[in-house]
């Protein structure tokens, strides 16, 4: 009799393996990434503040916020809500529209083939067309407030624009009914905040590159509130929450202001070409921590490793030979955030879950995913496109690899792990149902016009163990613990929470891949 012992061995270690890695096999397609791109733009209409257009596609939100900014004499209605609250944080949402306006940068024409070019611009003007309703001075930012439901373990966090958020924590109440109070502060020359004002200069500054060719006279308007915003926060330098103590202890900005500085500068510089803005990096790249900084995370607090990546592929210009040495250092920070998270550095590696996520922090860690996928794709095309690789402590990598590496962060996201699940809401046939999100998470305005009041809205809904009755299509979730672990619970806002700057670096990642998986092509920037 034949002996298939050896088969049935090589059977049986390959079913244990399947079964203990049943994500390791999958591979989405072009389509996918193309509806993970539509998604997760669509997500960004979920959490409009304000009228709402006629084109409104999601049909369970109604005008809310309609008053916000009265009590101060300021129209400051408009903008995000930045999660599952109904305030609107200033330095968070600002960064959520650089984010956005860098995905459509680097890859608008990858959007246009998607079907999405215009979607992703208007997400980006419903942010900006507000921040120019809180600009309405040169040396005058409206922004303020505090959440007390965001305050996050070893997290940075930061103060809203319009809203309380002491008072909006104890209330679950759909933004249709808002009844808390939506006082507003603001930053000027006698309470500077250059974080916000630096991080909102950047925003506007990126966005007015968006709307360039479509829409000129918008762009020029942009770059004016841009450089405005970053003047005064250079010349009036100060921490946001430093000054307003109303706010101290919500959303602050651990890492300072000296990244926003050099973040909105080369920002600047790239929608000018005024060679002001970029001396400023070189000349303050020292003492403003920008080639002194060598860390494993970018996120909307701590704006390092993105400003160490566009100083780097600024190297390609000719015209920055002057600067080339200091380009160079900042390069070598850059570089060193981009191997810890390939795990290329001897030490300081961003840590990794069993199933490969990389992991910052238990509380809504897929921020930090979704930002490192984005600038491992954009430096990988940077590589790809001057003909270099990356030469990390641990060995070269070339341009391909890490941008797998990027690409293997996105397919955990869509449903690639072990808990089998997709963190991006409504994509794909499981996903979490029970989202921290007061609009979601209560019938809708169109359907339930009676008013719900807060504790009325805690009592019936906040801990009703049923799926949302609204369905946030596109949202990033906070994500799973550091061994792969997620509850699908409302209460378990560290998980089940989303936020707008989660999403936002998803949607260049997703165009990328989208277009990545149909034809090759060169990436360089538009």
């Amino acid at each position: 009799m034949k002996d298939n012992s050896r088969n049935w061995s090589l059977a049986f270690i390959l079913f244990n393996f399947a079964m203990n890695l049943p994500f390791a096999f999958s591979e989405f397609t072009s389509k996918q990434y193309g509806d993970a791109l539509s998604k997760s733009l669509l997500y960004f209409e979920a959490q409009r503040s304000g009228h709402l257009p006629h084109n409104q596609r999601v049909s369970w939100r109604y005008h809310s916020g309609l008053l916000d900014g009265l009590d101060q004499g300021v129209d400051l209605v408009g903008g995000y809500y930045d999660a599952g609250d109904n305030v609107k944080f200033g330095f968070p949402m600002a960064f959520t529209v650089t984010m956005l306006s860098w995905g459509v940068v680097e890859y608008g024409r990858e959007m246009m083939a998607a079907g999405e070019y215009d979607h992703a611009l208007e997400a980006i003007k419903w942010g900006t067309d507000y921040f120019i309703k809180t600009h309405p001075q040169p040396n005058v930012l409206w922004a303020q407030g505090f959440d007390s439901h965001h305050l996050q373990e070893g997290s940075p966090i930061y103060p809203p624009l319009v809203g309380d958020g002491n008072t909006d924590h104890y209330c679950w109440q759909r933004p249709e009914d808002m009844t808390t109070s939506r006082q507003a502060y603001k930053v000027d020359e006698s309470n500077p905040g250059s974080d916000i004002a630096g991080e909102t200069a950047a925003a506007m500054a990126a966005a007015s590159l968006v709307f360039r060719t479509t829409n000129p006279t918008y762009s020029n308007m942009l770059l004016d509130h841009a450089q405005q915003l970053f003047e005064f926060g250079d010349k009036y330098r100060g921490k946001y929450d430093d000054r307003l103590k109303e706010v101290e202890g919500y959303y602050p900005s651990w890492s300072g202001y000296k990244d926003e500085l050099l973040w909105s500068s080369l920002w600047l510089y790239k929608a000018t070409n005024k060679d002001y803005y970029l001396d400023y990096a070189i000349n303050n790249a020292v003492s403003f921590g920008g080639v002194t900084w060598a860390i494993n995370e970018f996120s909307w607090d701590i704006k390092y490793a993105g400003v160490q990546v566009i100083a780097s592929m600024l190297l390609r210009e000719e015209k920055n030979g002057k600067h080339k040495q200091m380009l160079e250092q900042y390069r070598s920070k850059a570089e060193h955030y981009i191997c810890g998270c390939l795990n290329k550095n001897k030490l300081n590696n961003v840590k990794r879950t069993p199933g490969g996520l990389l992991y910052t922090r238990r509380w809504n860690n897929m921020q930090y995913v979704s930002n490192a996928a984005f600038l491992l794709t954009v430096y990988s095309d940077y590589l790809q496109t001057t003909g270099q690789t990356l030469k990390c402590p641990q060995g070269e990598v070339e341009p391909q690899e890490i941008f797998s590496q990027a690409k293997s962060q996105a397919d955990y996201i869509l449903g690639t792990n072990p808990m089998g699940l997709s963190y991006l809401v409504g994509f794909g046939p499981k996903y979490p149902l029970r989202v921290h999100h007061r609009g979601a998470a209560t019938p809708s305005y169109k359907e339930w016009v009676e008013f719900i009041g807060c504790t009325e809205g805690y009592n019936k809904w906040y801990g009703h163990p049923n799926p949302n009755p609204n369905l946030l299509t596109g949202a990033l979730v906070g994500g799973p613990n550091g061994e792969d672990e997620f509850i699908d619970k409302r209460s378990n806002y560290a998980q089940t929470e989303a936020c707008t700057y989660n999403s936002a670096p998803l949607v260049g990642l997703f165009a990328r891949l989208h277009s990545s998986m149909n034809y090759s092509t060169n990436y360089a920037s538009i």
